[in-house]
């Protein structure tokens, strides 16, 4: 089944982990990084994000830098990537940034068990795919996309999605910035959370591509 090549964008701690203890947003990366991910975006075809990030941070995930903006729309795109939240349950909040906020297409991926009733007002807003039982079907939707004319998805978290993608092998590159400082708590989400692999054969190897000093951190570029 063909799918659009997807990388992890990801700022962790220098412990791994993504946010504190009580999920709460946490600025790990400066004014570098967040340019870099901007680029990033920018570059992007479509940017994918899970329902426990859009519930804890509220993101726009728009482009920031007007430039880029204007580039994308002199080359016949969007201002902004088509935005994608995976969300089983359709419990993504009709005011949400990722829905406001921006000019662009959205999709709100959810699953047969969705609640018909938020489906129907999320509607109104975005694109609702049905994809899975009790789940959403990631392969399934990448197709969708793929579709649709999707050749690059950037994943910005969180830690579940990306486990379900990595442990499903639909991941092609990982960028992990990793910040100077300790958040610690041993139920902070990391980078990577859901059931583990439990098999040292099981385990996604990675090949490290570049090392770069960003800020006060280092970004970190690997290859699946």
């Amino acid at each position: 089944m063909e799918r659009p090549f997807v990388f992890i964008n990801a700022a962790m701690s220098a412990d791994g982990k993504i946010s504190t203890v009580k999920r709460t947003q946490t600025r790990i990366s400066g004014t570098e990084d967040f340019d870099r991910v901007d680029s990033l975006r920018a570059r992007s075809d479509a940017i994918m994000v899970g329902i426990g990030t859009v519930l804890a941070d509220d993101p726009s995930l728009t482009v920031k830098s007007k430039n880029r903006r204007e580039e994308r729309k002199s080359a016949g795109q969007g201002e902004n990537p088509l935005r994608i939240v995976v969300d089983s349950e359709a419990r993504t909040p009709v005011d949400a940034e990722v829905l406001n906020k921006g000019e662009g297409k959205r999709i709100i991926a959810v699953s047969q068990r969705a609640i018909l009733e938020n489906v129907g007002q999320l509607g109104e807003k975005a694109d609702v795919l049905v994809c899975g039982m009790e789940e959403v079907d990631l392969k399934k939707l990448l197709y969708l996309v793929w579709q649709r004319g999707v050749r690059s998805v950037m994943v910005e978290g969180g830690a579940t999605l990306n486990w379900s993608l990595i442990s499903q092998k639909l991941v092609d590159m990982i960028y992990t910035y990793m910040g100077n400082m300790i958040v610690g708590g041993k139920t902070a989400p990391t980078l990577v959370d859901g059931e583990g692999f439990v098999k040292d054969a099981e385990m996604v190897k990675l090949e490290l591509l570049g090392v770069e000093k960003l800020d006060e951190g280092v970004l970190l570029k690997w290859s699946v």
